[in-house]
């Protein structure tokens, strides 16, 4: 039994070869195409948060018109951005022409993000 087992392992195995990988493109050349100004024009979601609560379900299932719930955050506290979940800056709530908007305070660097400052 220990014998057939060791062969078909043998028939398993492949060889590994050997590849060789060309060299990185140094800071500013965008190789293929040359022209980063693709990328430039694409839209991403952002997402402000002004705060968060927790409710029972029950409750949830009550809401209506006219419902209030109130947030975790104080009033004088900034708001988070967020780009694919990841925290990016933090700003104000503002009113621009009749529509919410946010004046950006602080762009976080990227030990800033991790740590979910």
């Amino acid at each position: 039994m220990v014998e057939t087992t060791e062969a078909v392992q043998t028939d398993s195995k492949t060889e590994a070869q050997s590849v060789e990988y060309s060299e990185a493109n140094p800071a500013g050349d965008t190789g293929a195409g040359g022209n980063i100004d693709l990328l430039l024009d694409v839209d991403i979601a952002v997402m402000v948060a002004i705060g968060q609560t927790e409710i029972p379900v029950r409750r949830l299932l009550k809401l209506g018109p006219g419902s209030v719930l109130e947030l975790d955050k104080p009033i004088d506290e900034p708001a988070d951005l967020y780009l694919r979940d990841i925290k990016f800056a933090t700003g104000s709530i503002v009113v621009v022409d009749g529509r919410f908007a946010v004046k950006i305070k602080n762009i976080l660097g990227l030990g800033d993000a991790a740590a979910g400052v």
